[in-house]
């Protein structure tokens, strides 16, 4: 996979780089997907768990960002049809 040159503003310092590439991440977050999805076979037991863990917790953030883009549609769509059923 070939990577596009990855630059952090100056004002903001990086969590840290990965190990294995070099790559820079603002978030350790970041550092630790990256390094569970590029880098899987060079992790030690500790960084694994780690992995895990960090995939856990963007999963949830996903499903709650899903479910709140859910609602926000439904509340859309029957405020404008309540609009339309009231004024047309």
């Amino acid at each position: 996979m070939s990577h596009t040159a990855t630059t952090i503003p100056r004002s903001d310092s990086p969590a840290g780089k990965c190990d294995y590439c070099g790559h820079p991440f603002p978030t350790a977050d970041r550092l630790v997907l990256h390094k569970g999805l590029e880098h899987p076979q060079q992790l030690d037991d500790a960084e694994v768990e780690a992995f895990h863990e960090a995939r856990s917790n963007e999963t949830d953030e996903l499903r709650t960002l899903r479910l709140k883009a859910l609602g926000a549609l439904v509340l859309l769509y029957f405020g404008l049809l309540f609009m339309y059923a009231i004024f047309a």
